[in-house]
């Protein structure tokens, strides 16, 4: 899938969403990615997002409220590697990654605020396919989710 955000913006200004007011980082080594959005919601404990990973992802990017915590590390190298088995397209996470390095070489969408060395507390805490909201945006699961290098955006229904 090729496209640029900015692009979709000017074709489709009615009925797209862009995430403004966050600076997000492009860590995983698809540049632009997009897909149906599956949501999580959680705060410096990345049990649900590693067990959602692990599920298949076939045309899905799943959209992390971690709180904009920079404090701990929602996604590393093995939970983004069990992503990429599962076919998942991409994660945007309002918070942190790490193991950037590896990150950068997998075939998967990685957008985040920042990175951070230190992994995710585990407590078995976190929500699952609920509206989140960040950067002035609703995330709804079903609805459509694109990123690249411009910014985040979200349309109900698909651009390409």
């Amino acid at each position: 899938m090729t496209f640029v955000t900015c692009d979709l913006c000017d074709e489709h200004a009615d009925s797209v969403s862009v995430v403004t007011g966050l600076h997000w980082r492009n860590f995983g080594g698809r540049k632009n990615f997009g897909g149906q959005v599956e949501t999580v919601k959680c705060f410096e404990d990345n049990s649900r997002v590693k067990e959602h990973l692990a599920t298949p992802g076939k045309g899905k990017v799943l959209v992390v409220d971690g709180g904009g915590s920079l404090r701990n590390a929602l996604i590393g190298d093995m939970i983004a590697e069990n992503a990429v088995e599962n076919g998942w397209e991409g994660v945007i996470i309002y918070g942190a990654c790490r193991d950037v390095d590896a990150l950068l070489q997998l075939d998967l969408g990685v957008v985040t605020l920042g990175c951070v060395p230190i992994k995710s507390v585990r407590r078995g805490e976190g929500q699952l396919n609920i509206p989140v909201s960040f950067g002035g945006v609703i995330f709804q699961p079903g609805h459509w989710v694109y990123a690249d290098n411009n910014g985040v955006i979200v349309s109900p229904a698909a651009l390409l």
